[in-house]
């Protein structure tokens, strides 16, 4: 498709970064449809710079920009925040959307707490709207203050310009994208002085209770807060590709990188948290040493067999860390062990492990799974429905759909743009059954 430049006169720092800005859009994003883009706009400057930038390309490529601002509650003026990120909204032309964080404060890690609840509640929002992607406003200095905070012991990910939602199951089939990434936080303050936009500033940013706070002051004057974000990173599979059966089994080669591994034992394991550094570089001694062993990780069995690994979810864990009991409700989608999305389940049906009730299935239940590793076996869900004790194996009748394959196809970068996120990541096609006979 032949695109029509946005004419910008890049003879400003202003127009420049516009210029440079529309070009990574153009680069991920589809024109002239009527889905959605959901941005997070907090009212900082960042994010006002983001909306401006997004609300001129949108118009000009026929898409639909919906801001959501997430009020976490932890600022007595964050009603005021709200009124003016609501207000640059409707000046920019794009739908807003404020929606409240009411979860539970924990006594520490209450920045990740929250942070964790804005991905999860923007998510939503994305989902119900039928979004693809959602446009966050990290900048190259984040990146910096990020890489600041792991050197000295945050668990806290990397920050790329393209990639899936850390919100899980909420983010599921949902991309980011940073399109600011690689302009520093003064780039951006000078594009909004340019264009006569102001924004808030949270004194949380500069409270040295929090480490991203000390991070920011430290760059500062270390003249470190402009550092350039990195460069895109290839594809870190080597060997053949990850292969992925119906009901997420993940087989992989023994060479396969660290990075690939953390996301396939994540993906296999159906949690959100990646694995300590340290566990997962002992594991790569192992198998550079050729060894055969089965260990747990993530909440995924790892079997190394010769030249290859075979993941699935850990058994044992059901023990250890029981699945939070869930019962269908009518018209819902329901998310049972970060793995399985079940839908058109009677109302009052209770989705559990099969651990404990594999013989209590069918003859023709137990002869579907005569294919599938006994390790796994217990590991699948089973339907309970409403006034029955007896148990049905999931997917049946194509009421449950395997999410692994799809979550680790997005973790390793095999969807580049917009259009290669189907319908069928929102449930609009019917899946297929997880088993046959």
């Amino acid at each position: 498709m032949q695109l029509t430049p946005i004419a910008t006169e890049a003879t400003t720092p202003a127009a420049g970064l516009a210029s440079r800005v529309f070009d990574r859009l153009d680069a991920r994003l589809e024109f002239n449809v009527e889905r959605p883009i959901v941005l997070a706009l907090s009212g900082g400057g960042d994010s006002m710079a983001l909306l401006d930038l997004a609300a001129l390309w949108a118009a000009r490529r026929g898409r639909r920009l919906l801001a959501v601002t997430v009020d976490h509650g932890l600022n007595s003026a964050s009603g005021r925040w709200n009124a003016i990120a609501a207000r640059a909204a409707a000046a920019a032309g794009v739908e807003w959307r404020g929606i409240r964080w009411d979860g539970p404060r924990p006594s520490t890690g209450l920045p990740a707490a929250a942070r964790a609840a804005r991905h999860a509640l923007i998510a939503d929002v994305a989902r119900e709207v039928g979004a693809r992607v959602m446009l966050f406003a990290h900048t190259s200095s984040d990146v910096a203050e990020a890489d600041w905070m792991r050197a000295r012991g945050s668990s806290l990910g990397r920050i790329r310009a393209w990639a899936p939602s850390p919100a899980w199951p909420q983010g599921r089939g949902l991309m980011l994208l940073r399109p600011l990434l690689p302009e520093s936080r003064e780039r951006v303050r000078t594009y909004l002085a340019g264009r006569g936009l102001g924004w808030v500033e949270d004194p949380g940013n500069v409270d040295p209770r929090y480490a991203r706070s000390r991070a920011r002051q430290d760059l500062a004057i270390a003249g470190g807060a402009a550092v350039p974000a990195p460069a895109p990173q290839p594809r870190a599979i080597r060997g053949p590709a990850p292969r992925v059966s119906a009901i997420g089994i993940i087989q992989l080669s023994r060479a396969a990188s660290s990075r690939t591994l953390a996301k396939a034992a994540v993906c296999a394991g159906g949690g959100s948290r990646p694995p300590r550094g340290e566990r997962l570089s002992r594991l790569l001694v192992r198998l550079a040493a050729g060894e055969d062993f089965t260990v747990a990780m993530c909440g995924a069995r790892i079997e190394a067999v010769g030249p290859r690994l075979t993941l699935m979810r850990e058994a044992g864990e059901f023990v250890r860390f029981p699945p939070t009991p869930q019962v269908a409700r009518a018209g819902g989608v329901l998310v049972w062990d970060g793995r399985f999305e079940l839908t058109a389940l009677a109302t009052g049906t209770r989705v559990v492990a099969a651990a404990g009730r594999l013989g209590q299935l069918a003859p023709e239940d137990r002869q579907r799974l005569a294919t599938v590793p006994a390790a796994a076996r217990p590991t699948l869900p089973v339907l309970i429905r409403e006034g029955s004790a007896a148990p049905i194996l999931a997917g049946r009748t194509g009421d449950a759909r395997c999410l692994v394959g799809e979550r680790l196809a997005l973790a390793l970068d095999e969807t580049t743009h917009e259009s290669g996120l189907g319908d069928a990541l929102h449930g609009a096609k019917p899946p297929d059954p997880l088993f046959s006979v």
